[in-house]
């Protein structure tokens, strides 16, 4: 089967953005593809690097997650990044032919700089995060990455990289092309885009008294102020969330009793909170389980740092040979 490699930043705990936006999808791509599946805590460090205990913290979080949203680990292959020095050294021989106007013109390089503005990113690493996430890619010749459209551009510049070093030493790397994948906009309760950095998300973490708490007292409409008022159900987030999580004739039903005013807000919500309670619910049980038996999610996340930590160095020797190092020993 062919190839796929995705990854997750250890930054934060993940959200129901996060599940129906990436894991679901992973989810259904192991049944079709030889996946790779990491937790990329290296990465959080290019711009959470002044606490780094917070980043251990997500790595478990994260990787409770992989597994309690249906992740088989007979069926993919899940690791953490740390666990593999090729990524790094890979990322450094990378950054001997990576020009740093390639590294410049990243379109998310300046974005972030000034949406983290409380924080140095004037940093190596935080410019070169291109150049590892390069290296996580193309180290285990991943023939597909799952993005979005607005994503592909960010892919564009691994293109490049693996392209240069192909026709600078030897062809190695294919080029890794993107799985197009349809990312919905998941609302936050603020009717934000959902995100740990506005703190408007639900978890997956969330027990389900904290998860129903949010959802109630989640905006709707503003002009909806009484329960006789009408409103508009496409300028209300909880309505956004019901195209997610409620069926056709649910979305239906509370468009029309917004418009009319014949269904009130709480009304709406129950609906909503059922719904995604139905999908929660199995991630929930599944998630307490194996907090109750870490030794199991330990052995899972050992056995697939294995099999990459293999394919990883089967890799190294094709660049190290390619680029002629070490030949001086033979």
């Amino acid at each position: 089967m062919d190839r796929v490699l995705s990854g997750m930043q250890a930054s934060g705990k993940l959200h129901l953005g996060n599940l129906v936006g990436a894991l679901q999808n992973w989810v259904k791509l192991q049944e079709q593809y030889d996946c790779y599946y990491f937790v990329a805590d290296w990465h959080a460090l290019t711009t959470g690097y002044a606490n780094p205990e917070a980043i251990k913290e997500s790595t478990r979080d994260l990787l409770l997650n992989f597994l309690a949203v249906g992740l088989d680990p007979d069926r993919c292959t899940i690791f953490i990044q740390s666990k593999i020095p090729e990524h790094a050294e890979l990322h450094l021989l990378l950054s001997m032919i990576t020009p740093l106007a390639w590294l410049e013109r990243v379109p998310t390089y300046k974005e972030k700089q000034q949406e983290l503005h409380d924080r140095d990113l004037s940093t190596y690493g935080f410019l070169g995060y291109p150049l590892l996430q390069t290296a996580d890619i193309i180290i285990y010749r991943a023939k597909y990455v799952p993005v979005g459209i607005d994503q592909v551009p960010h892919l564009e510049i691994s293109r490049e990289i693996a392209r240069r070093f192909n026709y600078l030493y030897r062809e190695v790397f294919p080029e890794p092309e993107a799985l197009l994948t349809a990312f919905p906009k998941v609302s936050g309760i603020d009717g934000r885009k959902m995100s740990k950095s506005y703190d408007n998300a639900i978890y997956l973490s969330d027990p389900p008294d904290i998860v129903e708490q949010k959802l109630r007292t989640m905006m709707t409409d503003p002009a909806r102020k009484r329960r006789t008022d009408v409103g508009d159900p496409e300028l209300s987030p909880v309505y956004h969330l019901h195209k997610i999580f409620s069926s056709e004739e649910e979305q239906q039903e509370v468009a029309h009793g917004c418009r009319t005013a014949g269904m009130g807000c709480i009304d709406c919500k129950k609906i909503l909170i059922a719904n995604i309670f139905k999908v929660m619910e199995p991630i929930w049980k599944r998630r307490n389980e194996l907090i109750k038996n870490p030794e199991m999610v330990s052995a899972i996340v050992e056995k697939g740092t294995e099999k990459a930590r293999k394919a990883a160095r089967k890799t190294m020797q094709l660049v190290r040979d390619a680029m002629g190092l070490g030949r001086f020993l033979q």
